[in-house]
């Protein structure tokens, strides 16, 4: 199973701010939407970073209720792994493991194409994993 079969079904909507957003703003965006991370992108959506409900609550820790002022930009990961709609589910999950992040950007020809969650990516995987048990259930039995 790859990425592009997580966003057949689950769609390729991706919630997005521009770097100049507040966090004040982006907290707001998350909320409203109940995710956990956003892309931020320029107008045209290229991707620049991605910020998450973690790294808001590492600022707030660090510079109080002043960290609402800044700018998406400023606090953004900008190294952001990404996967293409080809990437397997199993790359994507040991991808997401070893980098320890819940939120993987699908690019395809450099274009924002979708974004998968860790929770998309086990969903997959344990669906997939059913449906080879039903195989060989059915197989062992005869009903195959």
């Amino acid at each position: 199973m790859t990425i592009a079969a997580i966003l057949k079904h689950k769609g390729t909507e991706v919630t997005h701010v521009m770097p100049s957003a507040t966090i004040a703003e982006v907290v707001h965006v998350l909320n409203a939407r109940r995710i956990g991370a956003v892309l931020v992108c320029t107008e045209r959506t290229e991707l620049q970073g991605i910020l998450s409900e973690r790294d808001i609550i590492r600022a707030l820790a660090e510079r109080g209720a002043s960290a609402l002022d800044l700018h998406a930009g400023e606090l953004m990961t900008r190294h952001v792994t990404t996967a293409k709609p080809r990437t397997t589910v199993a790359e994507a999950m040991s991808m997401m493991t070893c980098g320890r992040f819940r939120h993987l950007p699908v690019l395809e020809q450099e274009r924002l194409v979708g974004l998968v969650s860790i929770g998309d990516v086990v969903k997959a995987r344990l669906s997939q994993q059913e449906s080879e048990v039903d195989s060989l259930k059915a197989y062992v039995t005869g009903a195959a």
